[in-house]
Order: C-alpha cells, then structure tokens, then sequence
C-alpha cells in the first residue's frame, strides 16, 4: 500500500505505517482490554495527560474505568526481567477529555515501549524511531530533546526547597528566565548559579550548536555522565540521517516523579501542539514495584485530524446532485465509474451546506437527454 495516495485518513494512514515500522525493529503488537482496575489510574493519575476517567462498577463490585491511557497497563501486566528487553508497540483506542472538543471521546493512539535491561542503544533506537514516526506524519517536523537529569542535577546544585524546585521547573517549561531568576534571589541562590540556570532555560537548537555551550556552562553542576548520554543519543539520532530534525530544549520537562532521563516531544507544521511524546520513565517503574527500566513514546493520532482539515481543499472532487427523473442504473454507473477512475465522488438530492467540491455533476433526465 502506497502511504501517500492512499485514500484513508491521515491517522488511519499513520497507524498502518508506523505499526509496520516498529514491527521491523522487533516490536510486537500489544494488546488489551477496553477496562482496567480503577485504581490503577487513581494511584498515577499525575502520569496522565487527564485525569478524568470513565468509571463504571463491574458485576463483581470493583470500580472499573474505561482506559485513559496504554503505558499504565502494559507496565503492570509486564514481566520484571531486569536482564532482557522486552519490546512493544500498540494502536489502541483511549478514552479521555479531547483537548479540541472538551469533552470525552475514543481516541485513537499509537505508540510503543522498551522495557527491561534499557541501554545506550535501546534510548538511541527509540529516539530514531520517534524521529522517523514524525517524518512520516509530515517532513515539516521537529524533535525536541532534554535530559530530566540534567535538570534535577542543575536544581540539587542549588540548594534550595523542594517548593522552591517546583516552581524553578515550571519556569523552565514555559522559558521565563526573569521569574526563574527571581525565585532563585529569593531563596539564596549565588549569582554565578543563577547565571547558568538563565542560560540553560535560553538554549534550544541543533545539537551541535548546544552540547559545546551545555559542556562548557553546566560542567561543575552536572556530572559528565549525564551530558555524555545525552551526546550520544542525540549524536546518534543524526547519524540515522534526522540530524535536520533534532534539537535540545531544556523546556521538555516531564514530571520527575515518574521520568528520570532522555525525554522527547515532537512537534509537526501545522499542529500548535505536540503530536508525539516519551521519554525514560524508571521512576513509573519503581513507584509500581517494578525494577527493570523503560523508555517509550506515543503518538496522538487524534491531532492528525487538524492536518487533514487543514490541508484539504475540497471535500469531494465530484459532487453528483440526482432527482427522481434519475434513472438508477444511470447514476450508478456514473458513481462507480468516478469512484473507479481515483475521485472522491458523493452523490446528493441537493448541495450540502459549506460542502467543498471541485466538480459538480447533475445528473437529471433532461441533462441526461
């Protein structure tokens, strides 16, 4: 099947794509239930892009929920082999507050999760792949990339309280050098550290361009471990030929109760927000009694929809308007032939309202004759 000219919708397109892809990796095809414990959500509903969860009461008394979300599942339902490397991915329907309508919907959702003895080349692999799922949702993209270790590192370097930390973390996501700076006075903080808080939440671009400055800025506050991992992985990504797409932004900020290392969002033309999301979530792991590590990414199919929307011109090719004077063998035959020939073809007794479309056929006894 040929992505590009393939008449079915852009996320449906995606999904086909990209399960095939990840299969070709070694990941295999997850798959569950509609319902999971509600319990499960309640204990990380922070996890959670909302949490808002359908719930419902089984025959057996326990309060279940409709599922909001993939990772939560496949984590507990995993082995914990910290040796091995178990591989998944998944095209699964959530259901959540959509962030378009406001109000719930299936959402179709795609992704895939690492789980297990996770190195080097587990995060460089999954990082590619979220480069390469990107790519094929639309070639105007951008991969941004951080390290949630080098900003709890940066945050420990400077003293002060947990409450403190929180807000300086939330200043980072949003870029507000001044109000970080300014809750960094508050509390003590020497100018020199203040300095380079300000200009770690002012790098973004190429990896290139960044590491040397980063390297350079952060080396008495970070361990080089830490920067090394994050050389690496984005060095790698490059090399796998997605260097024009990669670049390092602190503001990539996921909650460090659940994330501990490399964490990702990707970002397509046309799109205000992210389409793609993941990262290292060792922390998840432990909180629900898990010692493996892991590492995944999803991907909202649902946004998908805003590019379809935007990106078509019309919504037929053909409209086709018929009346009782038609004879039925006649539109029929028309129908088909259109259809047939590659057209987008809809047949109506009158125009729809606000209905875009290139051609108007109408197919009547007199224009027939």
């Amino acid at each position: 099947m040929n992505f590009k000219d393939t008449e079915l919708k852009r996320e449906e397109r995606a999904a086909l794509f990209l399960g095939s892809l990840y299969r070709k990796y070694g990941y295999s095809q997850y798959k569950m239930s509609k319902f999971e414990e509600y319990d499960l959500y309640v204990r990380n509903k922070d996890f959670l892009i909302s949490d808002s969860v359908i719930t419902f009461t089984d025959t057996n008394g326990k309060l279940m929920a409709l599922k909001p979300d993939v990772t939560l599942s496949i984590i507990k339902n995993s082995k914990d082999d910290k040796a091995a490397v178990k591989k998944v991915y998944y095209n699964e329907n959530v259901y959540r507050i959509s962030g378009k309508s406001g109000s719930y919907r299936e959402i179709m959702q795609l992704g895939l999760e690492c789980i297990g003895n996770v190195d080097l080349y587990c995060i460089c692999e999954v990082l590619t792949l979220a480069a390469q799922s990107l790519k094929t949702i639309s070639d105007k993209c951008i991969l941004d990339v951080s390290h949630m270790g080098v900003v709890s590192e940066l945050l420990e370097s400077l003293k002060i309280s947990g409450e403190a930390k929180r807000e300086i973390v939330a200043c980072i996501a949003e870029k507000n050098v001044h109000e970080a700076s300014a809750i960094c006075a508050q509390n003590g903080v020497d100018e020199e550290k203040i300095s380079v808080l300000k200009e770690l939440i002012s790098l973004h671009g190429a990896p290139k361009d960044v590491l040397p400055k980063l390297y350079s800025l952060a080396h008495d506050m970070v361990s080089k471990e830490t920067l090394d991992l994050l050389s690496k992985a984005t060095e790698q990504v490059e090399k796998s030929g997605f260097g024009d797409i990669i670049r390092i932004d602190f503001s990539v900020i996921n909650d460090m109760k659940y994330y501990n290392g490399v964490v990702f969002k990707g970002f397509v033309s046309g799109i205000p927000e992210g389409v793609l999301s993941g990262g290292q979530y060792d922390n998840l792991m432990s909180r629900m009694n898990k010692k493996a590590g892991a590492i995944g990414f999803a991907v909202y199919l649902d946004m998908l929809e805003q590019l379809s929307e935007n990106a078509a011109e019309f919504d037929v090719d053909v409209l086709v308007l018929y009346d009782d004077t038609t004879k039925l063998d006649s539109l029929s035959a028309l129908v088909s032939k259109l259809a047939n020939g590659g057209k987008r073809v809809l047949a109506e007794r009158c125009i729809p309202s606000k209905l875009r479309y290139r051609e108007l056929v109408e197919l009547k006894e007199e224009a027939a004759e």
